[in-house]
């Protein structure tokens, strides 16, 4: 028997400070003993959710940073993208992606708290639903499943479980894999203490509930869909997968309080690699 160690190509900006996107998922990816092989879409200093940064636009690269993995015939057990800049660059994404048999998880960092990012135009919306076709694993927040979906936005971003089970299936079918994760839901029975993460695997639903501690905090997103991708190229279940990712960032995010640490600085995910 030969061993063979499993590798995944994520697509996603690199950003010096803030613990967020590639900065974040290469070493989360690391630790749960699978190749982390980046594609970078931009450079930042440090994330836009600072007052000043440098940022360096990589999409004229994409296209021979793509080519050189071809020319090189690299394989990867999977795909993982995050935000994209621009029209272009998701064209590139969707060209690189279209090709993977399997395991492309797509994460469309478009907007939180009912609001799309200001950088993300109505092209890039539609163009985002078109990238769909090619997911075997979509993990939208509610406000891009509501954008994805074509439907407004919850009153106060309160949903019930019917209706997100009506939104899953519908995003479900315009994916390949049919299997959405819909992320830090506020349940309608909400009393302030919990978040959701809605599961919707090839028809059957299940709600991941998971302790609601502070809003906005850089790179949470990130983490979460780093162990998720992590977990199911190491074979886990979708369930499985969501259960741990929750778990990991809610410590933390606990250990972030305790060290009061400003929420633009993200995660501290150093002190619990070791557990991934």
């Amino acid at each position: 028997m030969t061993l063979k160690q499993k590798r995944i190509a994520i697509v996603n900006d690199l950003t010096g400070f803030g613990r967020c996107s590639l900065a974040a998922q290469i070493p989360v990816i690391s630790a749960m003993k699978i190749q982390a092989c980046p594609l970078p879409t931009a450079i930042l200093s440090v994330h836009t959710g600072f007052k000043n940064y440098f940022m360096d636009d990589y999409t004229k690269n994409i296209p021979d940073y793509v080519k050189s993995w071809r020319l090189n015939n690299l394989e990867f057990d999977g795909a993982a993208t995050g935000f994209l800049g621009s029209a272009e660059q998701i064209n590139l994404v969707a060209d690189f992606i279209k090709d993977f048999p399997e395991n492309v998880f797509i994460d469309p960092v478009m907007g939180d708290h009912g609001k799309i990012y200001a950088s993300y135009t109505g092209e890039m919306c539609l163009k985002m639903r078109e990238l769909l076709k090619y997911a075997d694993l979509l993990t939208p927040n509610l406000t891009e499943a509501c954008e994805l979906s074509g439907i407004a936005y919850p009153k106060d971003g309160i949903i019930s479980d019917s209706d997100l089970a009506v939104m899953a299936a519908n995003l479900a079918a315009k994916t390949r894999g049919s299997r959405v994760v819909i992320t830090g839901v506020t349940p309608d029975f909400d009393d302030g203490t919990h978040i959701i993460n809605f599961i919707y695997d090839r028809g059957k639903t299940e709600i991941v509930s998971s302790e609601k501690l502070s809003d906005d905090r850089s790179g949470t997103g990130d983490v979460f869909f780093a162990v998720v991708a992590a977990e199911i190229i190491g074979g886990k279940n979708l369930t499985e997968a969501v259960k741990r990712a929750a778990d990991f960032v809610v410590k933390c995010m606990h250990f972030a309080e305790k060290l009061n640490l400003p929420k633009n600085y993200g995660l501290p995910f150093e002190e619990f690699l070791k557990e991934l």
